[in-house]
């Protein structure tokens, strides 16, 4: 390919524009790191409080006797269906690893949402974005057993106060996830 003045020209001004541009988002990062920075000083807590935390806010089902993580996938997918909750992603990450040169167990996560709710609750509050969509996580353990690893999907409702209208539809969306999850233990088609 041959490069003429008027790319270069053009390619030049891209660049300047960029200049230009990337200052001030630059100014305006190193200023949202400092206050992330202050917020964590600010928020400190003991890696003791930390793990308690973080292992309050799952929950994990063995699969029961007989259940298949594959049987357990088909079986949340149906009632997720019949619910009219919609299956946004499936990702094997098992068989990425695999890809890549390495044994793993069986490692997929499913991620379902009702896109009007999601709407509404992060227009309410942008925390909720963190919480989209509602992954379910199906794992082998080293034994061979089947387990299912969801978020404690009671401090999504608390995590901010909802007025009424969005407390009904953030236990909408638990009782639904807990409905899914419970169909994947049992293998329930």
């Amino acid at each position: 390919m041959k490069i003429s003045s008027a790319m270069i020209a053009s390619t030049a001004a891209a660049f300047l524009m960029t200049l230009t541009i990337a200052q001030p988002a630059a100014f305006a990062a190193d200023t949202k790191q400092e206050t992330a920075q202050e917020t964590k000083q600010e928020t400190e807590m003991s890696e003791e409080d930390m793990r308690a935390m973080v292992e309050q806010s799952m929950q994990m089902w063995q699969l029961a006797e007989g259940i298949s993580i594959e049987d357990a996938v088909d079986s949340m997918k149906l009632r997720a269906n019949s619910l009219n909750f919609k299956l946004v992603a499936d990702l094997p990450l098992s068989e990425q690893v695999k890809a890549m040169g390495e044994e793993s167990r069986t490692m997929r996560i499913l991620a379902f949402c009702d896109a009007l709710i999601a709407k509404k609750m992060v227009e309410y509050n942008k925390i909720f974005a963190g919480f989209l969509p509602c992954r379910i996580a199906l794992v082998e353990d080293e034994n061979g057993q089947g387990w299912v690893v969801t978020m404690n999907m009671d401090m999504m409702l608390h995590a901010v106060d909802l007025p009424p209208d969005l407390q009904k539809l953030a236990q909408q969306v638990r009782d639904t996830i807990y409905n899914i999850v419970d169909a994947g233990v049992n293998g329930e088609l």
